[in-house]
């Protein structure tokens, strides 16, 4: 099984145990670029093969579907300002997995905006959220389709790095190209829900955490951010957008 950051095992404590996947009825998450510039999607499954060896370009307009079998859980998310050469290998100023176009098993590196989700088996619901845990590097909007019940779209639709504070940023040049979380600025455990701050009743929203969920009302903005951030659909089918319109 993939290595989560920590900061996500509440989240992943909703996958549920299967035996044999099949494809046959998988979902089908559409993964689209709406943004002005390429993105990299990234793909990293928790449990089974990876989704297209886990990375690909998406030039701006373009989209690619991919289908995940019943039970499965894993997450999504963008890289930014890449160079790869014809084997494959190089890097991203954001969201790198390992130096290569193929994520094949690798996380990406924060900060990084996060759409993860895990598929119900046999009927059951989905679970899925837009999580700004470890931190922000692009706009980021899941849509349902097709499903029933609770069906929200959600995501991050601000530009955080425009508003990100001073001591938050990761800069290219002039540029800022991302946003940390104040976990991985600071690395002390009030900001990341770590030792005597490892319960809800010890780890409350920070000032930092306040400026991105201020920003992104439906996306996580810290390790206990589960209330508002966390949204169920059964037997949907999903967008995955970069720079959403709305």
């Amino acid at each position: 099984m993939a290595n989560f950051s920590g900061s996500h095992l509440l989240f992943f404590s909703f996958i549920i145990a299967t035996g044999t996947l099949s494809v046959v009825s998988g979902t089908v998450f559409t993964i689209v670029n709406s943004c002005s510039f390429n993105v990299w999607p990234g793909v990293l499954t928790g449990n089974g093969a990876q989704l297209n060896d886990g990375g690909f370009l998406l030039t701006p307009g373009a989209s690619v579907d991919l289908t995940a079998p019943a039970g499965w859980s894993g997450r999504i998310w963008g890289r930014t300002g890449c160079n790869f050469d014809g084997s494959g290998a190089g890097r991203c100023l954001t969201g790198d997995c390992g130096n290569k176009l193929k994520c094949a098993g690798a996380g990406g590196v924060p900060p990084v905006t996060l759409a993860e989700f895990t598929i119900g088996n046999g009927g059951g619901q989905d679970f899925y959220d837009v999580s700004l845990v470890d931190g922000y590097n692009v706009q980021m909007g899941i849509t349902t389709r097709d499903g029933s019940g609770d069906c929200q779209n959600v995501g991050c639709v601000s530009d955080l790095n425009g508003s990100c504070p001073n001591e938050l940023r990761v800069m290219d040049g002039g540029n800022v190209v991302a946003c940390k979380s104040a976990c991985a600025a600071f690395n002390k455990p009030e900001y990341c829900c770590t030792g005597a701050f490892d319960k809800p009743e010890t780890c409350p929203p920070t000032d930092y955490s306040r400026i991105f969920k201020a920003a992104c009302p439906k996306a996580y903005s810290y390790a206990y951010d589960d209330a508002s951030s966390t949204f169920t659909c059964t037997n949907a089918n999903y967008s995955v957008v970069f720079c959403p319109r709305s």
